[in-house]
């Protein structure tokens, strides 16, 4: 489908809303379903509610509402009609035969095509196939349309579309082909890693929910001149650069793919190595977009899933971004502002970076001292353990030995113990 086919795609928004109590959450969740839409390129058309204890386990909606929608869609040729949640092959094909000629997908569905869209890499574009073979293909087949329908569009796009029109076995040594690329990368990227470690060089992750402003704070600071857009999911391969702070010292900054709710276990696990990230770095900044009054609930949504990856422990920044546009509800209510390190920030106008930039040196010298280790030729495989948990500032190679100078915190040097020189004066860094 053309560019201008998918702007001019106009759609109904379909929620089910379990409880009365909870209409004005499902209201804030098609709101964002909607900008998952136009980030995608189509339109909202309508929204239809339906207030159901639960779900209808053919159509999720009940028959009289499934009869509205189709009317809803003959009248005004709708052709595309979005669900806020996840369907079943079996509910994705019963609502495709009732509504007749209006393809149906879900949430999860509209996501992948907009990582399809966006994914720019080769390894960002094997995970959406990965991630669209995995979900989107079991619920195309036997549409009764025989696949004829899976020439594009929102909902279809992207590497895998090819894919899709293979059989059921094709697409089996194609998820093993493509998880077999994936782990080959992850290996790449694990050496990547590895040297970076060895280099003693901090790791900070920018991550937080999307649209938050990730990118255009990576910008700031280091020019990295990555794609910033006020849409949702406008990065998802991850960026990083070298910045120097005010004390000299370097760290690498990476900027990460934004969260979202109900962001697809499997969605998750495509991307395990992009979103790890923010496992393997020393510090993360925490990115809100202050001026949105969602900002609260999506803050909430980060800290679970950095909480599902194994990151929630680390030192912590709770940035607060386009402060510039005012601020929708008090920092104070949802982060302990005694406690928790955070700034108020512009990554647009450039306010506050200069106070985020110190928190981060803050942190790192927090407790660090500079050192010098005399490590026996015999046992420079110590060498390794310093790079990986310490900043080398000089090597000096003797006879018998090697003299390192490093900057360490209590951990590292506990570990170098057998080797620490304890000059008279140890210089507090």
């Amino acid at each position: 489908m053309e560019n201008q086919e998918i702007k001019n795609s106009r759609a109904v928004l379909v929620a089910l809303c379990r409880d009365n109590a909870d209409m004005a959450e499902t209201e804030k969740s098609l709101d964002e379903l909607a900008r998952l839409l136009d980030t995608a390129g189509g339109e909202v058309f309508a929204r239809l509610i339906q207030t159901k204890d639960t779900p209808d386990v053919r159509t999720v909606i009940g028959s009289g509402k499934v009869k509205e929608l189709k009317e809803i869609c003959e009248s005004n040729e709708i052709d595309l009609v979005i669900f806020d949640g996840d369907l079943s092959p079996s509910q994705i094909r019963n609502l495709e035969d009732e509504l007749e000629n209006v393809s149906v997908i879900d949430r999860s569905m509209l996501i992948l095509d907009i990582f399809a869209l966006h994914a720019t890499t080769g390894e960002g574009k094997l995970q959406v196939e990965l991630a669209q073979l995995k979900y989107t293909a079991p619920r195309l087949i036997g549409k009764g349309n025989e696949l004829s329908r899976l020439g594009g569009g929102i909902g279809t796009r992207g590497p895998g579309e090819s894919k899709l029109e293979s059989d059921k076995r094709h697409m089996k040594r194609r998820i093993t082909a493509l998880e077999e690329e994936l782990r080959e990368l992850e290996k790449n990227r694990m050496t990547m890693r590895a040297s970076r470690d060895r280099s003693g060089i901090p790791k900070v992750a920018i991550v937080g929910y999307t649209n938050a402003g990730k990118s255009t704070l990576l910008n700031r600071l280091t020019d990295a001149g990555i794609l910033a857009e006020d849409k949702l999911f406008a990065t998802l391969d991850p960026t990083t650069r070298k910045y120097t702070l005010p004390s000299g010292e370097s760290v690498l900054l990476t900027d990460t793919v934004g969260f979202i709710r109900k962001l697809p276990h499997h969605l998750v696990k495509a991307f395990k190595s992009t979103l790890d990230e923010a496992v393997y770095a020393d510090i993360l900044i925490v990115l809100s977009d202050v001026s949105d009054e969602e900002y609260p609930a999506q803050l909430h949504v980060t800290r679970e899933i950095l909480g599902e990856l194994g990151a929630s422990d680390k030192p912590t920044i709770y940035v607060f971004n386009k402060c510039d546009k005012g601020v929708a509800a008090p920092v104070s209510s949802v982060i302990n502002t005694e406690s928790e390190r955070h700034v108020m920030l512009s990554a647009k106008e450039g306010e506050g970076v200069e106070a985020l930039v110190t928190l981060i040196d803050e942190i790192l010298h927090e407790s660090k001292t500079r050192a010098v280790f005399v490590i026996p030729n015999a046992e420079q495989g110590a060498l390794n353990t310093l790079y990986k948990n310490a900043t080398v500032e000089s090597i000096e190679y003797g006879d018998s030995a090697v003299t390192v100078t490093a900057i360490v915190d209590a951990k590292a040097r506990g570990m170098m113990k057998k080797y620490d020189v304890c000059p008279p004066k140890v210089e507090e860094y």
